[in-house]
């Protein structure tokens, strides 16, 4: 009997272990948020006009690059920041880390080349690999975006603020962000990538759009409908009854070098 009892307590705890929240992080002291200082002057020297990353420069300065990442991991998201400061910090981790990733493993062609031999879509990818710490937490770029951004903060124009270092995806915004204008640069990116016709052909009566809008349909349709969404930013208005296609998606590497 009380081996039976000590064997079911054994699979409660296994059980609670599996279903313990991991996307927010406890925060263990009050501190401020960490400046953006540093991300901001890399990116402003080494994003060209196109969006496009010169990564050999950034590895020219990988000591100060390094110091930021320092920063971002030793200031996890304390509970006296505003929501604009987490989310500030949430959207310069991701790409900040992004970058490492592609530093440390360049030059390559394709993030997807990052991939594990045996990769499964969402389960076990280049995303999904632990490779920075938050706090004392093992991190991965899925927990970021998956988890975090596009959990707790309930906010579509994230995901053309976050760069997968790929041609396909909204271009990566040539300054950190930042809390007190982050409303701007949302808004901003978000209208700059909708109106991008390399990213998505916009016509009165057809749309050809981003894979993005069908990967993450969900968080552009809360209350609305795609179109409505997109004639929020749209210079060309679409009717509601336009026909609705999705372009391929190129992971080629968003290398300045290579333009």
């Amino acid at each position: 009997m009380m081996k039976s009892l000590i064997n079911i307590s054994v699979l409660f705890f296994l059980l609670a272990l599996i279903s313990w929240p991991n996307n927010s992080l406890i925060a263990v002291e009050n501190g401020p948020a960490p400046s953006h200082k540093i991300w901001d002057e890399l990116l402003k020297k080494y994003v060209n006009e196109e969006g496009f990353i010169d990564y050999k420069g950034i590895i020219s300065e990988q000591d100060k690059f390094e110091k930021y990442l320092d920063l971002l991991t030793n200031n996890a998201p304390s509970n006296n920041w505003s929501k604009n400061e987490k989310l500030a910090y949430w959207i310069n981790t991701y790409n900040a880390f992004t970058v490492k990733l592609i530093i440390d493993n360049y030059p390559l062609k394709n993030i997807k080349d990052l991939n594990p031999t045996l990769s499964i879509p969402t389960i076990h990818t280049v995303w999904t690999k632990d490779f920075f710490k938050i706090g004392e937490e093992d991190f991965n770029l899925d927990r970021v975006e998956h988890k975090i951004l596009r959990v707790e903060f309930e906010e579509p124009r994230i995901h053309f603020a976050i760069n997968c270092a790929s041609f396909s995806c909204p271009v990566l915004r040539p300054e950190a962000f930042k809390a007190e204008k982050i409303e701007m640069q949302l808004e901003e990116q978000t209208r700059a990538f909708i109106n991008d016709s390399q990213r998505n052909k916009i016509t009165k009566n057809k749309v050809e759009l981003s894979k993005i809008f069908s990967w993450f349909g969900g968080d552009f349709k809360k209350d609305q409908t795609l179109i409505q969404f997109l004639n929020k930013y749209s210079v060309v208005k679409i009717n509601d009854n336009a026909d609705i296609d999705f372009m391929d998606y190129q992971w080629s590497l968003n290398d300045a070098s290579k333009k």
